[in-house]
């Protein structure tokens, strides 16, 4: 009897750890082609240099949509970049407060410009 508890406890033990686990792991979507790393603040102020061009981003996720996640802001002091990830993950998990690298272009958007995703990695 106390051989069949050990082994539920340790099955349940294991179960718990591997759930956690997968919970915690980084969710990535789209698929990265090493693009050349660049900083939030380059594309903020110096949008002409970086439109259509393919690059990566790494930064701290900041007011996800909350409906659907499908859009959420890099900040570089007072100043955000847009970064929209509909096409790849129209449902995106919420990781507002979160690390984030994403890969894609930045385009025109309303008045000024957006990041398009084509590659986002949750951490």
């Amino acid at each position: 009897m106390k051989t069949i508890l050990a082994l539920c406890s340790l099955i349940l033990i294991a179960g718990g750890v591997l759930l956690f686990r997968y919970l915690r792991a980084p969710s990535l979507y789209g698929v990265f082609g090493g693009a050349p790393r660049a900083e939030v603040i380059d594309l903020i102020e110096r949008p002409k240099e970086f439109l259509h061009r393919t690059v990566a981003l790494e930064g701290v996720i900041k007011e996800q949509c909350t409906s659907m996640g499908c859009y959420f802001f890099f900040h570089s002091g007072k100043k955000a970049l847009r970064v929209d990830i509909s096409e790849i993950a129209m449902t995106a998990p919420r990781r507002n407060g979160r690390p984030a690298r994403v890969e894609g272009q930045l385009v025109p958007f309303a008045d000024g410009y957006q990041f398009w995703a084509s590659a986002v990695e949750f951490k």
